[in-house]
């Protein structure tokens, strides 16, 4: 019997059983399924059948697995990590001159040379930033010229003097000399310049950078050594003793 003969038959009432599997799923089917006792006499039904019979959408396994949205207004959880690097007045003075890498193990590699006896070195010179160079100059009101703005830097916060002019401070026998990979924050770094070795002078921060008081017409600033002009004119590095600054010796002692 074809199902438009079977459904007729039904709509007279001359049927009072359920249709055969898979004639459930049309508009007539679903009005059978409504009728009282309809579930009790017809068969189990399954996949979309079941789906459609109990008004409930199918769930596909992307949907089961897709992970719930928060609100855009919800502000973000940070890490512990992030919250103590935000938290720290070291990592966030970095962060705000573009002196952490975007790496977080690189950032930890630099966060721990800084916090060692260097640190007040490297971060009295940042407050120098922007400071104008002055050929001889001393001091921040009148300006620095590069070594004027090193010895500053090694008196005011180590207490340890250095001599006036760049190449003296780098032949100075009391300094260490130092590898360029093995640059720690707070060495001095030196470069040939004005073609003549040991002609200008700098201190290293970490990561390849360094603050210095470059030329006429400029001021303290951080610049990058691997750059060209900079990695072709380096000529050492030296490194004083901050144990016997801090007991009050002076380099040239």
């Amino acid at each position: 019997m074809s199902q438009s003969a079977w459904a007729q038959q039904q709509a007279a009432g001359s049927a009072n059983k359920a249709p055969p599997p898979g004639t459930m799923t049309g508009a007539f089917g679903q009005a059978q399924m409504q009728k009282p006792g309809a579930q009790s006499t017809a068969p189990a039904a399954t996949g979309a059948t079941a789906a459609l019979a109990s008004n409930v959408k199918p769930t596909t396994s992307a949907q089961a697995t897709a992970p719930t949205l928060t609100s855009a207004a919800t502000p973000p959880v940070l890490s512990a990590d992030a919250a103590a690097l935000q938290a720290d007045p070291v990592s966030r003075f970095l962060q705000e001159h573009g002196l952490l890498a975007q790496a977080q193990g690189e950032s930890n590699k630099l966060l721990n040379q800084v916090r060692d006896g260097a640190s007040d070195m490297v971060l009295s010179a940042m407050n120098f930033l922007g400071v104008r160079y002055t050929r001889g100059g001393n001091t921040a009101e009148s300006g620095f010229d590069c070594s004027g703005f090193t010895r500053h830097i090694f008196e005011s916060s180590v207490g340890l003097i250095l001599p006036r002019r760049a190449d003296e401070q780098a032949k100075l026998s009391s300094l260490l000399q130092v590898k360029k990979e093995e640059l720690k924050p707070g060495d001095l770094v030196f470069f040939n310049t004005m073609r003549r070795t040991f002609s200008h002078v700098g201190i290293y921060v970490g990561e390849g950078k360094f603050i210095h008081s470059p030329r006429v017409g400029g001021a303290v600033r951080v610049e990058d050594m691997r750059e060209a002009y900079w990695s072709k004119r380096f000529t050492g590095a030296r490194r004083a003793d901050l144990k016997n600054a801090a007991n009050g010796k002076t380099s040239g002692e």
